[in-house]
């Protein structure tokens, strides 16, 4: 139930303020504005720990429409800092629908605001550099602009902060189910599968399913992990996850271990902030993007084959092509802004991709790349055994 005694308020670091209608609880939260230009999925976009300190801005108005479920979860809660809406959601209406948005997000204690012209916010992102903003959903009277903007202004900056070492894992764990074309407990292999260890910098359940369904059983290890400790668990392949924030403050710790596990020739998945990490890790730069990629519509063009794949994305930052050494080429690139989209290097079993092939929610284009990914650790395991 939406209560029509609160208000949802925009505050802008200029003093610029939107209202509309308040949803989840009373609640006030701050965060870096961005925009997803998804139809489908916001339950699984809200719960990707990649929106950690963002507010999200849904640029499709029927947000809602399906309600929230028991599944459709990418990590055990929401990570999204807040949200806003075209329109305040109407009763859900779908089969696998067991709670109302609004219901999920007071559960979630996600505050979120509705009424608001989200093509305007989106135009106001794009001809503006990243922005900070406040998003409260308050009782009319308890609103007192001055000092909520004063709050504002002294968040602390979200690109010193390390975001991804606020979302990882904090023990190692290990993952065993599929998306239910395998499971645990009637996966019938003609080999040995194959042994994967994620770093965790804000992975998504999906992104194990799959692995699982290509033939691997995952071990999960906390985003500071070190290299020796990584191949203690004598794996076939490491895998970089997604994760939030300014990958040259979690490049601190991810460089010297990389650039460990490069010396031992192990084959290696990066994507997301797994790619912009292999980058920093060989030297090459990251830069913050003006509005960053986030959608399940981005045109991607594999420059190996020529295809055009339709891929889901979720980043703010990219990796600077020009910096990128002699020993790594290009393999995908954005069709919307020419930007790297994916490398490989010509010398190691290592690749990586900017969008996220698991697609959830998306396509099912990019999938191939876990098979890339199968096929170095065959190779691998081939040559351990000389």
């Amino acid at each position: 139930m939406i209560r029509h005694d609160q208000v949802g308020i925009l505050l802008f670091e200029d003093g610029t303020i939107m209202v509309g209608q308040g949803m989840g609880p009373q609640k006030i939260a701050i965060g870096e504005l961005c925009f997803n230009t998804a139809m489908t999925g916001y339950q699984e976009i809200i719960t990707d720990p990649s929106y950690a300190q963002q507010i999200i801005n849904f640029t499709f108005p029927q947000i809602g429409i399906v309600g929230t479920n028991d599944h459709d979860y990418e990590s055990s809660q929401a990570y999204a800092t807040g949200c806003i809406f075209a329109v305040t959601p109407s009763v859900s209406s779908n089969w696998r629908a067991n709670s109302r948005l609004n219901d999920w997000l007071n559960k979630q204690g996600l505050v979120a605001i509705s009424g608001l012209d989200t093509r305007y916010l989106t135009q106001k992102i794009r001809q503006q550099k990243p922005m900070r903003i406040l998003l409260a959903n308050l009782p009319k009277q308890a609103i007192d602009k001055q000092t909520l903007l004063t709050q504002l202004k002294n968040f602390p900056d979200i690109d010193k902060t390390d975001l991804a070492l606020q979302v990882s894992c904090k023990k190692p764990y290990e993952w065993r189910e599929g998306s239910g074309i395998w499971t645990e407990n009637n996966n019938t292999f003609n080999f040995k599968p194959y042994h994967v260890v994620a770093v965790d910098y804000g992975i998504k359940r999906n992104i194990l399913r799959l692995l699982v369904d290509s033939g691997c059983y995952v071990t999960v290890v906390p985003c500071q992990t070190t290299a020796d400790d990584i191949m203690s668990y004598n794996p076939d392949g490491v895998f970089l996850s997604n994760g939030p924030g300014n990958p040259a403050i979690t490049a601190s710790y991810t460089n010297p271990m990389l650039q460990k596990l490069f010396s031992k020739s192990i084959p290696i998945f990066g994507i997301c902030l797994g790619h912009q990490l292999l980058a920093l890790a060989i030297n090459a730069q990251t830069r913050k993007m003006p509005a960053g990629h986030r959608g399940a519509n981005h045109p991607v063009q594999n420059l190996l084959t020529g295809k055009v794949e339709i891929t889901s994305q979720n980043h703010g930052f990219e990796v600077v092509e020009s910096t990128l050494p002699s020993t790594v080429r290009v393999t995908h690139r954005s069709l919307f802004d020419k930007t790297v989209e994916g490398m490989q290097f010509t010398n190691k079993p290592v690749f990586s991709v900017q969008y996220h092939p698991e697609a959830s929610p998306g396509t099912h284009d990019s999938r191939y790349l876990f098979g890339q990914f199968i096929t170095y650790m065959q190779q691998y395991r081939i040559h351990q055994s000389r």
